[in-house]
């Protein structure tokens, strides 16, 4: 009987080895068809959300980091493909939007999280990650405001719930009201969460809607630094560093090299499509580390703020794009 146990174990162990090798082989397969030109953002997002779902992320405890890093060289890559005239007058036109946005998301967000009765921090990481971009934003507030992991995860959750909506929905709303390309790269910079899926958005709306998209988010993105100094004062929290997003400045440095350095241009779109396949990637990434853990982690009611507010911003955001842009 111990012989047929043992043999019967085994065959399990076996069994569930070979489980793990076809998981982790349909995952790497996935992986090198979003590294080609036949898999855009919005379908390598699928394609992670499916595997996340039904396959499962191998690799699921190195994937954020992943992501960090990938989204950083790939935002830094699509800087060779800018020009910074181009993008200076981008930046200009999105200041105001920038800053009437930010104050208008975090008012409204404090608004809807004592109404909703939701955890304080878990709302302020919802409110500021939709104010500015995403989850980076809640990966440098976090730490000022000692937020614990669940609030984290519960807040990262909802954002990345809402970009995946958002890459699919925005395009199409885009074209339906027949935005400009400018229009639109706007909106998506204000609207939208995340860098990736930003960028995602505006890059199948066309080119120049992914420069100014580019740009105006990641002017956005340098708001984390006063948002944090303002979060040490709310939360009486003086001994955490804050995380200033480096990498912008290696972006600014790439739009100059390629404005006017003629070399850098001869390689430039070897490089963009190089970023473009690194930005469909990410949100591979992004998708397949939604498991429904995350997901039903998430809860009702974060949930429900996480929605209003993106409502609220996207539909003011695209009212003034069509009526001041």
């Amino acid at each position: 009987m111990n012989t047929i146990s043992n043999a019967n174990t085994a065959n399990r162990q076996l069994f569930l080895n070979r489980s793990i090798t076809t998981r982790q082989l349909i995952f790497i397969i996935a992986v090198v068809l979003c590294l080609t030109p036949y898999i855009s953002p919005p379908v390598g997002l699928l394609m992670g959300l499916v595997i996340a779902q039904f396959v499962g992320h191998p690799w699921l405890h190195v994937n954020h980091k992943a992501t960090h890093i990938l989204l950083q060289a790939s935002v830094i890559g699509l800087g060779f493909g800018m020009n910074v005239n181009t993008a200076l007058q981008a930046g200009r036109q999105g200041l105001l939007f920038t800053i009437v946005s930010i104050a208008i998301t975090l008012l409204l967000g404090y608004i809807m999280g004592k109404w909703l009765k939701n955890d304080v921090k878990t709302s302020y990481l919802i409110a500021t990650g939709t104010a500015i971009c995403g989850g980076s934003a809640i990966a440098a507030i976090a730490p000022v405001i000692k937020a614990e992991e669940k609030q984290i995860s519960v807040a990262l959750g909802t954002v990345f719930i809402l970009n995946s909506v958002a890459l699919f929905a925005f395009p199409l709303i885009g074209h339906y009201l027949h935005l400009s390309q400018t229009q639109f790269g706007l909106w998506c910079a204000i609207a939208i969460h995340d860098t990736s899926s930003v960028v995602g958005a505006a890059g199948k709306y066309g080119a120049h809607a992914l420069e100014v998209a580019t740009t105006v988010k990641l002017a956005r993105a340098l708001w984390i630094i006063p948002v944090a100094l303002v979060s040490t004062l709310i939360f009486k929290n003086q001994s955490r560093a804050i995380r200033i997003p480096y990498f912008i400045l290696v972006f600014v440095i790439a739009m100059v090299l390629n404005t006017y350095l003629a070399p850098v241009k001869i390689i430039s779109p070897y490089l963009v499509a190089m970023a473009k396949a690194g930005l469909t990637l990410t949100l591979f990434l992004i998708g397949a580390g939604l498991s429904r853990n995350v997901l039903m982690a998430v809860g009702l009611k974060p949930f429900l703020q996480g929605v209003v507010l993106w409502v609220a911003i996207s539909a003011t955001a695209l009212w003034a794009v069509i009526n001041l842009a």
